[in-house]
């Protein structure tokens, strides 16, 4: 994660599921200081207890789980997001608070074996909707960047390809922009 940061990437959304809460805001107080030593953005993932703990100023979480967030925790960050796989979900976190969204998943993945990729059109009918910026995930890469920009998306997620590279630096300057 050191040599992502150093990379200098729009920012970096700390995902880690399996972890506790506890487990959770420990590795995110070291990863936010990295990020903050590297002037990227650091966005926590699911944890809003620990998020609300580190006063962390940005915040990722699936549709769902904002909708079960006070208000006014909501408003208490600079940046929240939520991952929408419709139109309505973006629309829906739009008027919950979201400064962004990320939609998805866009082409096919291996995070999602078995389920195709929603496309290119629902990226754009995505971005259309909502005048917030729109991130794409889901099979992102370096070869498909200009499409989804094209489709309106501000930038991209992108995960297997930065954990499978054996340079991340690389990998990211492949992209471009550094929206991704």
């Amino acid at each position: 994660m050191e040599e992502m940061a150093g990379c200098r990437p729009a920012g970096i959304i700390l995902r880690e599921k399996d972890l506790s809460d506890t487990e959770y805001e420990a590795l995110a107080r070291l990863v936010m200081d990295m990020c903050r030593k590297n002037g990227i953005l650091c966005v926590l993932h699911s944890h809003v207890r620990a998020a609300c703990e580190l006063e962390a100023p940005a915040l990722h979480v699936t549709l769902p789980v904002l909708r079960k967030i006070p208000e006014h925790y909501r408003r208490g960050f600079t940046i929240l997001g939520a991952s929408c796989h419709s139109i309505e979900d973006a629309v829906e976190a739009k008027q919950l608070g979201c400064s962004y969204v990320t939609a998805g998943h866009v082409f096919d993945t291996d995070c999602k074996k078995g389920t195709p990729g929603k496309g290119l059109d629902f990226l754009k009918q995505v971005c259309k909707a909502v005048d917030i910026p729109v991130y794409a995930i889901g099979g992102i890469s370096p070869g498909n960047i200009a499409e989804v920009r094209a489709a309106g998306a501000k930038g991209a997620c992108v995960m297997s390809g930065c954990m499978e590279s054996g340079d991340v630096r690389a990998f990211l300057n492949s992209f471009g922009e550094r929206d991704a």
